[in-house]
């Protein structure tokens, strides 16, 4: 079978670019992990209570990891996704030995480069390759970097990104069907790819235009340089909408839990917008290169679209968006709850209710 990347290589290589973490001592670490995985654990009786969804499935606990830990279980979670893709895509035709070997490698050590990136940068994760229905990953170092550097309070810190991270986990495991359309999405998203297009070059190529774009925070590339067919953009289309729900939806119950249980939650709130906005290399790289930051503010759209949502069919109302994938929003009904809310509930359903 043809190798698209050099997962080793993509590994090694996000080992030794990634940054080294806060300083702590042994203690302070087990310290940290401990309450981590406690935190998750009155994060999920919270999120579950707010939201009225449980989860359906059974899932791991949650692992708190280390920034080398974060990227090897993003790596396996591609491998498992990506190395059916490209061998479908090629026919299990190998290219010369030649080609595959220098190519497989720049695109290992590319990968490396941009999972090192973003190793230093993500708080948590719901991680949905890797196995079902998922495993919600904490990134302990970043956690304790940004709380130091905000000044906030540890334990509300810690608690406040656990309501973000249970509130991913539970749309997937309250929520069966959704790794599945997730990946049947990115399954459509290649098949969508016209007839005799060299597909695999031109992911090689966006993989490139990431890397690039992390050593080059004034680069204008964007990974839509692969998108070519209306057919790949209407699946792009559909994955905005669901990212933007996902993550507007656990902003919208964060910001809800919060001030019931954490005390200090408006001056995180208030701190880590300042944060973002003042310019998180991560989010405005990720949203520029995906055509976000044009198309749709993922978190502030979402969160305003599921608040005008629960202001008129209240919270079970809201749910029924997770009643099947045809419930789901579409992109235009983003930026205007009411066409949603007529949509699945009729015209007589945009009547605020209990919920």
């Amino acid at each position: 079978m043809a190798q698209f990347v050099d997962w080793d290589l993509a590994a090694a290589t996000a080992g030794a670019l990634g940054k080294s973490g806060p300083r702590v001592s042994y203690a302070e670490a087990t310290d940290v992990v401990g309450e981590l995985r406690r935190l998750t654990e009155e994060a999920a009786g919270h999120v579950a209570d707010y939201t009225g969804l449980r989860s359906q499935v059974a899932h791991p606990p949650v692992r708190v990891v280390d920034r080398r830990d974060w990227a090897a279980a993003n790596i396996a979670g591609l491998r498992e996704v990506i190395s059916p893709l490209v061998s479908r895509l090629s026919g299990d035709k190998r290219p010369g030995p030649l080609t595959e070997a220098v190519g497989s490698r720049l695109t290992g050590v590319q990968a490396g480069t941009v999972l090192a990136y973003l190793s230093g940068r993500v708080l948590g994760q719901y991680e949905v390759f890797a196995g079902d229905p998922g495993q919600l990953l904490l990134v302990a170092p970043n956690i304790v970097e940004v709380e130091r550097k905000l000044g906030a309070d540890p334990r509300d810190f810690r608690l406040w990104v656990c309501l973000h991270e249970v509130t991913h986990r539970t749309q997937f495991t309250a929520v069966p069907w959704m790794r599945a359309y997730f990946l049947g999405e990115v399954q459509a998203f290649v098949d969508a790819a016209q007839a005799g297009e060299h597909l695999l070059e031109r992911l090689r190529r966006g993989v490139a235009t990431l890397s690039d774009a992390v050593r080059d925070p004034e680069s204008r590339a964007s990974v839509l340089d692969i998108v070519q067919t209306p057919a790949q953009r209407a699946v792009l289309d559909r994955l905005t909408a669901l990212m933007t729900l996902l993550e507007g939806h656990a902003e919208f119950v964060m910001d809800g839990v919060g001030p019931q249980v954490i005390p200090s939650v408006e001056s995180i709130r208030a701190s880590f917008n300042r944060r973002r906005e003042a310019g998180n290399p991560l989010e405005k790289a990720i949203r520029r290169l995906l055509g976000i930051e044009v198309k749709m503010r993922q978190y502030a759209e979402g969160r305003k679209f599921v608040h005008g949502v629960v202001d008129r069919v209240g919270m079970a109302g809201f749910n029924r968006i997770f009643s099947s994938p045809l419930t789901l929003p579409r992109l235009e009904e983003l930026g205007d709850p009411d066409a949603w809310v007529a949509r699945v509930h009729g015209p007589t359903g945009a009547t605020p209710t209990a919920g």
